[in-house]
């Protein structure tokens, strides 16, 4: 990994930011599902669970855009400081509040506010310090790294709250706040760059009507957000369908494990194949990839072939999330990219509300392998959208 290929002059900021957004995800996937297990302590109906899940998902709907411009205004360092401090209060929220249900969809509201701005800022930030050659590798290095902090958050549920069917989940609400005080140091050592100082005045001042008519914003915002939808609704309906044929759940297990590990793969591959075929040959190539992969599971396959299948989907899915980023962030111009990166976060959480809820309705007559055949037309129909994608000329220098 070359220094230069995220934010900052050298590797110590590339780590940092990395160091950053490891611990935001995998702190965030501590307390989201410790809050679920701390909801099923209290005996909550059902529908009280839903209502703890969107308390998360809420924030970002109404926030995205406004966190995006403060972004722009003040600079990503002081809203990912925000976003830290505000994601030790969620920590401290839980250990305090979890004795009811309000006081758990009170945390869960700040744990989503704490997710948002962090995630903004650090966009932004690789958006605005990175050259624009280097966007595609920049981004699939700080997907992955979300993704590995993905990743780690469940395995520090174990070493928090033990195995228990139900864990200790005051020790797991103590413990990821501890994890989350270092963001506090870290965040003061990221260097903000210059951009969001011409917002004011500068190319950014036409604001977000300006911004929705830049060629291709809005066809890259459409397969993110078809992409995202894809990946959560491939979390639910694999296990639906391993149901559905008498697959054991380990093997499930496996196959959403492999789809996780070769999503993360593809993105550390992704500056190298850019770099090679073009960005949005491999967009093109990756969304269509990943719609094949889960058309194949429409038909019962013997393991060894859904495992081959699911990679096959995993890898393209992978690819979508970083190289949107890239034709966000390039589009765009300075002053203007943490919108850019918020919009692409509406986007995002509205898509996973709407087409899992699509989903659902559509599972109750075609099952889990017509949902995921309609997935893979979706996706198809993202690859076609994403055919229109053309790389902007540079909005700006990078030093």
């Amino acid at each position: 990994m070359e220094p230069g290929d995220l934010a900052g002059p050298g590797r110590a900021q590339t780590a940092l930011l990395l160091a950053h957004t490891i611990v935001v995800q995998a702190v965030t996937f501590m307390l989201r599902p410790a809050s679920a297990y701390r909801a099923l302590e209290l005996d909550v109906p059902g529908a009280w669970l839903g209502v703890l899940g969107a308390s998360f998902a809420v924030v970002p709907l109404v926030l995205a855009v406004p966190s995006g411009h403060a972004v722009d205004r003040l600079g990503e360092r002081r809203v990912a400081l925000a976003g830290s401090a505000m994601l030790v209060a969620a920590g401290l929220g839980f250990v305090l509040l979890a004795g009811s249900v309000v006081g758990l969809v009170v945390a869960s509201m700040a744990l989503g506010t704490a997710h948002l701005c962090a995630v903004v800022a650090q966009q932004a930030l690789v958006a605005n310090r990175t050259p624009a050659h280097r966007y595609d590798a920049a981004f699939g290095y700080y997907t992955f790294a979300a993704s590995l902090g993905q990743a780690l958050g469940p395995g520090l549920i174990v070493l928090f709250g033990g195995d228990r069917p139900i864990p200790d989940t005051r020790a797991i609400f103590l413990g990821a706040t501890v994890v989350a005080l270092p963001l506090l140091v870290v965040t003061l050592f990221l260097h903000p760059s210059a951009h969001h100082r011409q917002s004011a005045d500068g190319p950014g001042a036409g604001g977000l009507r300006d911004l929705l008519r830049r060629p291709g914003l809005v066809r890259a915002l459409t397969v993110s957000c078809v992409v995202l939808a894809a990946v959560d609704i491939s979390l639910v309906y694999l296990p639906a369908l391993g149901t559905e044929r008498g697959i054991a759940a380990g093997s499930i297990g496996i196959l959403l494990g492999v789809r996780a590990v070769a999503s993360m793969a593809s993105r550390l591959l992704l500056g190298r194949l850019v770099a090679a075929l073009g960005r949005r040959v491999v967009l093109v190539g990756t969304v269509a990839l990943s719609a094949v992969g889960l058309g194949l599971l429409l038909p019962p396959l013997p393991f060894p072939v859904l495992v081959l299948v699911v990679t096959v989907a995993g890898l393209g899915l992978g690819a979508g999330q970083p190289l949107t980023m890239s034709f966000l962030a390039e589009v765009a111009p300075p002053g203007l990219r943490g919108r850019a990166m918020s919009l692409r976060l509406t986007g995002n959480r509205l898509g996973q509300v709407l087409i899992p809820s699509a989903a659902g309705v559509l599972a109750a007559g075609a099952g889990a392998a017509g949902v995921l055949a309609c997935t893979a037309a979706g996706l198809g129909a993202a690859a076609v959208a994403a055919t229109g994608l053309h790389r902007a000329p540079p909005t700006d220098s990078h030093p």
